[in-house]
């Protein structure tokens, strides 16, 4: 007798975009129809290859990494880093698609912005995060249009959005070094007068996007003050034209747990040769609309991320059969998988209500109440999106029972992809403090939060829709109470800073899933909108609670802490 072993199928992905219910159904609700038929072909095309091209090239790839050639044959300093085949595919694909183009032609006005992100957000999960550059460089390109700096903008922006693989520009954003990476106001790079121009010397220690052709950077113009005020913004070509570099070395490239196709590097600045942005103080201030973009950049990418393991995962449970039945059928599974999707669609909405925000502000269509949110939500999507990530990566990998422990499945990388989510463009506590920073400007972002979420729960007709709404409304208004009420205890009130961003992320979360909801159910006749609304709103939305300082430093130092007795015993 022939032993014929039983092997699982693999999960299979088909085209990423016409299986993608919840960004087709955004796309019908927000695009006029002939936008909508005018970039669906696009759309279509690129959910093909993330499903398909790129997908096998990503796990024909995974064992390939960067790699730094520091010296030629014979003894020059040469520092070329080679990226992997992914990435060379994927450089390309980004410029014909127009991934960052397509938010500078405008050619959607207003709604470019959402158009542009579609893309990303099919695009991302199949190349190894090849959205980082791309991120910087919409970061770049936005930074430049703003500063009016008018021989600069001449030089890069038509690079920066260039639909030709042979001249299109990625850019850098130097910001980290060793002195510390949220704290950038103690930044040591030196900017030297030298001649008529200006010099860099420093050390960056985490450069994300080391191949690109030029960055933006900060420095410290010589006899300037201390803090970020003190900093400047400069532009800087890595490469002269003889392709050598200018002016900096390579001292490695970083051995980071996730994203490591990216060739991430420490850099020593010895004489690189740059130009200033806009003035030669103010620099942190200057940099912020490129943080802003790049943050926004991540919320799509963390919804992206979840919305890949959700694939992966509901074509496995379909598959894959278990104690006499497949997975798919099994109501543990199917309630784990219900969660997780829920907190998918959720992430989605929050990080592309913030690019519809963004698209109508650079359109100058932007109500004044949306502008103040806008301020304060940049920082609240990329924190609640970026913790949601982690967590349905797990999930998601846990799912997949031990083939998701596997790396030749190619699911670990979403692990620890995934991991970076919280920690780019400002950790969870980081972007907590801005929020709370925000607010010294006063409250009108908070205002027009509650106000988005109270509309949404006022206009639904679906009664358990509008109690889902009204449970949104309560999380806001709490928040905002005890924001009021901390606000004379400093130490209070940093403490419950990230739970109270949160409390508001995955409030407007909520209120926009019961929007969409509302517009699935009257226009397509569906209710999985409807259930993924109900289903977010039974997890926890109300995160805000009282610290206890003194407790909570002798537990997060493990000190002594005296006993409290707080009743007698009869």
């Amino acid at each position: 007798m022939r032993f014929q072993p039983f092997n699982q199928p693999a999960p299979r992905l088909g085209n990423q975009y016409d299986t993608d219910r919840v960004l087709r159904s955004y796309l019908r609700r927000k695009l006029p129809p002939d936008a909508l038929a005018a970039v669906e072909p696009a759309l279509r095309e690129m959910g093909e290859l993330a499903g398909a091209e790129l997908y096998d090239l990503q796990l024909a790839d995974r064992l390939n990494e960067p790699v730094l050639t520091q010296w030629d044959a014979w003894g020059e300093r040469i520092d070329r880093i080679e990226v992997t085949p992914l990435w060379q595919r994927a450089e390309q694909l980004a410029a014909e698609f127009g991934v960052v183009a397509t938010a500078y032609e405008r050619e959607y006005g207003a709604l470019s912005r959402p158009v542009q992100f579609a893309l990303a957000y099919l695009f991302h999960p199949s190349t190894d995060v090849y959205t980082c550059p791309l991120a910087m460089t919409d970061g770049a390109a936005r930074t430049l249009v703003l500063s009016r700096n008018r021989p600069l903008i001449e030089r890069a922006l038509p690079h920066l959005t260039s639909r030709d693989p042979a001249t299109f520009w990625t850019s850098g954003q130097w910001m980290t070094e060793s002195t510390g990476g949220s704290d950038v106001g103690r930044s040591e790079t030196i900017a030297c007068r030298e001649g008529d121009g200006w010099r860099l010397y420093g050390r960056k220690w985490f450069t994300s996007a080391t191949t690109s052709p030029m960055t933006l950077t900060l420095a410290r113009p010589q006899g300037n003050g201390p803090g970020g005020r003190g900093l400047a913004l400069f532009y800087l070509e890595l490469r002269d034209e003889a392709g050598r570099l200018n002016g900096l070395t390579v001292n490695r490239l970083k051995d980071k747990l996730g994203t490591r196709k990216v060739p991430t590097a420490e850099l020593t600045l010895d004489g690189a040769p740059a130009v200033p942005v806009m003035g030669l103080d103010s620099g942190v201030r200057n940099i912020i609309p490129m943080l802003h973009l790049t943050r926004t950049w991540n919320s799509v990418m963390a919804a992206a991320t979840m919305r890949r393991g959700m694939a992966l995962a509901r074509d496995y449970a379909q598959r894959r059969e278990a104690f006499g039945a497949l997975l798919g059928r099994q109501p543990l599974h199917v309630d784990t998988l219900a969660g997780l999707q829920a907190e998918t669609e959720a992430a989605f909405h929050l990080s592309f209500f913030l690019v519809e925000l963004i698209g109508r502000d650079e359109a100058g269509e932007i109500a004044p109440a949306d502008a103040d949110l806008l301020r304060l939500l940049t920082s609240i999507a990329k924190l609640t999106t970026g913790r949601q990530a982690g967590a349905v990566a797990s999930e998601v990998l846990e799912a997949h029972g031990g083939a998701g422990y596997v790396e030749d499945t190619g699911l670990p990388l979403l692990l620890r992809d995934s991991q970076v989510m919280p920690i780019w463009e400002g950790t969870t506590n980081v972007l907590a403090l801005d929020t709370l920073r925000a607010l010294t400007h006063g409250d009108a972002g908070l205002a027009a939060l509650r106000e988005k979420v109270a509309g949404i729960a006022t206009a639904s007709a679906d009664s358990a829709l509008a109690q889902a709404g009204r449970l949104a409304v309560d999380a806001v208004d709490h928040a905002l109470h005890w924001v009021r009420v901390a606000a004379g205890e400093r130490p209070l009130l940093e403490a419950g800073a990230r739970r109270f961003a949160q409390t508001l992320g995955r409030a407007l979360a909520l209120a926009l899933l019961v929007e969409a909801a509302e517009w699935s159910q009257a226009h397509e006749h569906d209710g999985r909108a409807r259930a993924a609304a109900l289903r977010f709103a039974r997890t926890p939305i109300d995160l805000v609670a009282d610290a206890d300082p003194a407790a909570d430093r002798a537990l997060a130092n493990d000190e002594p802490l005296p006993i409290v007795t707080t009743g007698s015993e009869n």
